[in-house]
């Protein structure tokens, strides 16, 4: 089976997501918010780039959503400090991972999906269709 570029994206920005929710809580606030810099400035650019290129309005739509919560991650981590970075950033994060977890779920429920499951679970083998 071969993975989509969708669902690798999605889950890229899924790990991004968690790696951030445990850095937020394990690194002082001042490295845990340099660390959502380069990790939102890195999804913000993947997922509006894809966002941007795709035909697809689900993918657009979906990475566009991800786009915009890095873009306010990246905001939010130059801007505040202190405890509140430590917690805008934890937030932002889990709304990364709720989000790539939503588009995810989304392309695993499209009808396109499901037939070309079907199709290629139940195509017949060349060797049948001589006999």
């Amino acid at each position: 089976m071969k993975l989509t570029p969708r669902f690798s994206l999605d889950l890229l920005y899924l790990v991004g997501g968690v790696f951030l929710l445990v850095a937020a809580m394990t690194f002082t606030s001042a490295t845990a918010g340099w660390l959502a810099f380069g990790v939102a400035a890195a999804l913000t650019a993947v997922a509006g780039f894809t966002a941007i290129r795709t035909t697809q309005t689900a993918v657009k739509v979906g990475h566009g959503l991800v786009a915009l919560a890095g873009l306010w991650t990246l905001v939010a981590a130059l801007t505040f400090t202190g405890a509140t970075q430590t917690w805008l950033v934890f937030a932002n994060a889990a709304l990364l991972g709720v989000l790539a977890i939503a588009d995810l779920v989304g392309h695993e429920v499209t009808t396109e999906r499901v037939v070309h499951e079907l199709v290629v679970k139940n195509a017949p083998q060349s060797h049948e269709l001589a006999a």
